[in-house]
């Protein structure tokens, strides 16, 4: 006979559970990243990014859910130290969304991931992107073009802002985020001798260029671009030109359609020649 953890059953024992003023509280503190840092916790909410999170190796300290979700999620309530079932109207009240869903889940903090033993590859570096969208748009791009590290400075946004988790659509659970000085990351990556691309207005024309199967492409602020400290380390500048022949147009891309681009245009020769073989 199957063991039974008393835990996993909290949310029978204590049907339509209200969720406590103390509760709520920590929950709302979630969105500062100090908070975040002080509790060793992060928020994750909406239905498919908290059944991302329960399949992943993230450990969920807490899930609230409608009696729907746990009805229809029964496989994966084990990996949750504690559910409790609630109802629509107490999620809402702790939400932190326009549009609360069936569930949120209070998560912990894991650890950095390590830097990779044999890195090869396309990698991107984020050189102080500041808005959450964007940074969680950026993830999931490269969850879709299969890159496994995202390489961020120490003044871009934290993967675990609530909006860059809602943005990334719950790609941040198989992209390891690390965050890194770029310094360290140009000596370490100096070994393997992979060349070093950044996106400038002066660059060379992205489409024209033979781009290499290995590269670190830096990305810069939405305001401000590369720093000058990053800029000069950066061998291969390019420029994702523009097409309009409009007088007055649109002076730069989104950072994030900017990094979509990127990626595409990095691995589509790679694919079409594993499509030919």
């Amino acid at each position: 006979m199957e063991t039974v953890n008393l835990e996993q059953l909290l949310y029978i024992i204590q049907p339509f559970l209200m969720i406590g003023k103390n509760k709520l509280k920590l929950i709302n503190s979630l969105a500062q990243k100090k908070y975040r840092l002080k509790e060793q916790s992060f928020l994750a909410e909406g239905d498919k990014i908290v059944l991302e999170v329960l399949e992943s190796e993230i450990k969920v300290k807490e899930l609230f859910a409608t009696p729907d979700f746990i009805s229809a999620n029964k496989k994966y309530l084990h990996n949750a130290a504690l559910v409790f079932e609630t109802t629509a109207a107490e999620i809402k009240k702790a939400s932190l969304l326009k549009q609360p869903q069936n569930c949120l889940a209070i998560c912990q903090l894991p650890s950095q991931p390590k830097l990779p033993s044999n890195p090869e590859g396309i990698f991107l570096f984020l050189d102080g992107i500041q808005d959450p969208g964007n940074l969680g748009t950026i993830i999931r791009t490269c969850d879709w073009f299969g890159m496994d590290y995202l390489f961020c400075s120490p003044g871009t946004a934290d993967v675990f802002n609530p909006k860059v988790i809602q943005a990334s659509m719950g790609s941040f659970t198989r992209v390891k985020i690390i965050y890194t000085p770029f310094d360290a990351l140009s000596a370490y990556l100096q070994k393997t001798e992979i060349p070093v691309y950044g996106t400038f207005l002066e660059g060379k024309n992205i489409y024209t260029e033979n781009l290499p199967d290995y590269a670190l492409i830096v990305l810069g602020n939405e305001g401000r671009g590369i720093r000058k400290e990053v800029s000069d380390q950066i061998s291969f500048p390019l420029n994702i030109p523009s097409f309009s022949q409009a007088e007055k147009k649109a002076e730069s891309l989104n950072v994030a359609v900017s990094a979509a681009i990127i990626c595409n245009e990095f691995t589509r020769k790679k694919f079409a020649i594993r499509n030919e073989n």
